[in-house]
């Protein structure tokens, strides 16, 4: 009796995951029709228009309402920066676009923040209201609670996504979509939607308006990257962060300063398998509909400075932040002081995209610091530009250990968690535990050297067996997948975890 209330509405408690057998029931489901109609373009993308909005509802209730009220105020915002001919029209409408972006996500996302910091510094006691609650409670007489704002999943995501087409369209590179089911359907695109990568205009809308296709070896890597997507998320990242890393970051001072610290080290592989995780699978279902996401992490953790991690590490939003925002600041033109000043600027507001919360400013600002002493560092340093493998190692050694430093305030729930993980890597390391921690935890820090194995293997030696993968009957393809499905499910000792980047 429950069956078709628990296919088709929103559960809270069992949101649509890439995680969930549900998911990859809705895919096989989806990919069986989309077969019927792929050839046709405009029937194909209505119809991925209808799932991707189906999926968000799932995923977020009806917050789906706020993707569509999204789609529909930039759609025609675009046209009008497009087809305006005076600069000042087009001006206007750019900074109306950019406006009402910005003002939807500060209130779902900053409202708290900036109240507790305006009552902070002025005294005073202002509270925050959820006004569309308390508007529909008044017209349909519901029961919602004014006082809390729930955070949209994937609102930060799909913001930065259209804030970027009506910015290329103003600037000329590229033109606004067609149609807004076109549009609808470039804004919501399911695989991508919540968790990212960012993508542009320029390049997915021309892929709205190309023929379908799908060639054996771009099928394989697709099923490649969903299958290293859902091993990175559900074999490494969850069951490290079940197993150990969740219960040090809950009571840091129940652990000795040695497990705080091996429990870095685990967080900066857990963040980096579930995020990267999240984003293989994107590509890879993307690519089955045949549509191509771009690259959103390249080995982050064999960076040789900060400057080349934040080149490596979601990607796509270090690029927006980038072009959308250190360039139109000033970017590198106005002399030193200005430019560390951009840069500064940049990460804080970076940290500020992932949370409205002081941890994030900090974490920001402490990448923004070592961004500006690794520029002068270069260029004095007598190993920068030496080939020497130890130098190299070296490199990559500082550059993670300090990544990995700062993802204390990333992960700690608040600052006072923050605080009692320094002071027990500071003041309690206690070394005299290590072989019994090493003991205790055996199989959590053999799958926590594994995965960073994994992840430090030459390039090349990836792409050879990726590539055999790639090159093998498709009835290997379905026995490999098999192994992975039963190594999931040995390792899952819990409920499903979300993934990390849906809070963002």
């Amino acid at each position: 009796m429950n069956l078709l209330p628990d296919i088709f509405l929103y559960n809270q408690d069992a949101p649509l995951l890439f995680t969930r057998m549900y998911f990859w029931g809705f895919l096989l489901i989806n990919m069986a029709v989309y077969s019927m109609i792929y050839k046709q373009k405009g029937l194909r993308n209505s119809y991925l228009l209808l799932i991707s909005l189906f999926f968000y509802y799932k995923t977020s209730g009806l917050f789906f309402l706020l993707l569509i009220f999204s789609t529909f105020s930039n759609y025609y915002i675009g046209q009008a920066v497009f087809y305006f001919k005076n600069k000042t029209w087009k001006k206007a409408m750019l900074a109306l676009g950019v406006t009402i972006n910005l003002a939807v996500l500060s209130y779902f996302k900053y409202a708290y923040f900036f109240t507790d910091t305006f009552n902070q510094v002025l005294n005073t006691r202002l509270e925050v209201v959820n006004y569309m609650a308390l508007w529909s409670n008044q017209v349909s007489g519901s029961h919602f609670d004014a006082s809390v704002i729930f955070l949209p999943v994937g609102i930060s995501f799909f913001t930065f996504q259209t804030i970027s087409y009506v910015v290329d369209v103003y600037r000329g590179k590229c033109q606004p979509v067609r149609n807004i089911i076109d549009f609808g359907f470039y804004v919501s695109f399911f695989p991508q939607l919540v968790a990212g990568p960012i993508v542009r205009a320029s390049e997915f809308v021309p892929q709205l308006y190309a023929k379908y296709s799908l060639s054996r070896e771009e099928f394989g890597f697709a099923i490649w990257m969903i299958m290293k997507g859902l091993f990175k998320k559900m074999v490494l990242g969850d069951y490290l962060a079940v197993n150990f890393i969740d219960r040090v970051f809950e009571t840091p001072t129940l652990y000795t300063g040695f497990e705080n610290l091996m429990s870095l080290y685990g967080y900066s592989l857990q963040v980096y398998c579930d995020f990267a995780g999240y984003t293989d699978i994107a590509i890879g279902v993307a690519l089955l509909f045949g549509f191509r996401l771009p690259k959103n992490f390249n080995s982050p953790y064999k960076a040789v400075n900060l400057g080349d991690f934040w080149r490596r590490w979601h990607i796509s939003l270090s690029s927006w932040l980038k072009d959308y925002l250190y360039i139109p600041l000033g970017g590198n033109r106005y002399g030193k002081l200005r430019t560390n000043i951009n840069l500064m600027l940049t990460m804080l507001l970076g940290g500020l995209w992932h949370g409205a919360d002081m941890k994030f400013i900090v974490w920001g600002g402490l990448n923004g610091i070592g961004l500006i002493i690794y520029k002068f560092w270069r260029k004095i340093s007598p190993w920068e530009h030496r080939k020497n493998i130890f130098v190299h190692i070296w490199k990559i050694f500082l550059t993670f250990n300090f990544i990995t430093f700062t993802r204390i305030w990333f992960r700690a729930d608040d600052m006072d968690r923050v605080n009692a993980m320094l002071y027990q890597l500071t003041h309690n390391m206690d070394l005299r535990v290590v072989p019994q921690v090493m003991g205790s935890y055996k199989l959590v820090f053999s799958v926590l050297l594994f995965g960073y194995i994994l992840h430090w293997w030459p390039s090349k030696w990836k792409d050879s067996y990726m590539n055999w993968f790639i090159r093998i009957p498709h009835w290997t393809k379905i026995i490999l997948i098999a192994v992975l499905v039963f190594l999931i499910y040995q390792t899952q000792t819990s409920e499903l975890q979300p993934f990390i980047y849906f809070q963002f």
